[in-house]
């Protein structure tokens, strides 16, 4: 192995002072996820490990990696919302990632307002300019190579409403960067903010006939 490349193996152990892997594989999305349960008790938490996995339909998912009430509330109504964290709205979703009772409405905890859907019985993030309404499509528990179930459950959604505000709608675009849309970075709390400083544009290569 070269001198200048650090190996190590995971089950081994890093031998860092802080895991690195949350950090190479960044920045993020972060999946603020709005749930109730089946009496109506609200949740919203964020979730690290987030992303978009189709297009026709749309589906997002987020890994949950202990049984926690965003997954079993989304098990008993099979909805749930997306809201985008913005960089005005990253104080407040830190403060919906304490580690409260299931009682405790994040949504109280963070000075946020909540907002009825179009479609599904979950209420999303008044504040947030995006959002999306999701139907449970898949939940799946993940396994190691050996084939042993670990403790972390990747949650699958179909998109079935898209909340935009329109001052992001430019010509009938999205425009990404002035949503400023928070990513989550590595280390113990480490965050980037997508903006028009770091845009760049590459266009997929044209066919060779």
């Amino acid at each position: 192995m070269s001198d200048n490349i650090y190996f190590y193996e995971p089950a081994k152990g890093h031998g860092l002072p802080h895991d690195p892997f949350n950090a190479l594989v960044a920045p993020r999305p972060i999946g603020w996820i709005s749930s109730q349960d089946s009496e109506g008790r609200l949740n919203l938490a964020p979730y690290s490990f987030f992303n978009a996995f189709n297009y026709t339909p749309p589906i997002i998912g987020f890994a949950s990696t202990s049984y926690k009430d965003t997954l079993r509330n989304i098990e008993q109504t099979g909805e749930f919302c997306w809201n985008l964290v913005t960089k005005p709205l990253a104080e407040a979703m830190n403060q919906t990632s304490a580690a409260v009772a299931p009682e405790v409405d994040e949504f109280v905890l963070a000075g946020l307002t909540t907002k009825a859907s179009s479609i599904i019985k979950v209420p999303h993030v008044a504040q947030s300019p995006v959002t999306f309404e999701c139907k449970l499509s898949q939940i799946v528990q993940l396994s190691a190579a050996d084939g042993s179930k670990i403790t972390t459950w990747m949650v699958f959604g179909e998109v079935v409403g898209v909340h935009i505000a329109r001052h992001l709608l430019v010509d009938g675009l999205y425009d990404t960067a002035a949503a400023e849309p928070v990513l989550r970075g590595g280390g113990p709390g480490d965050y980037f903010v997508a903006d028009a400083a770091t845009r760049f544009q590459l266009l997929r290569p044209k066919v060779q006939k």
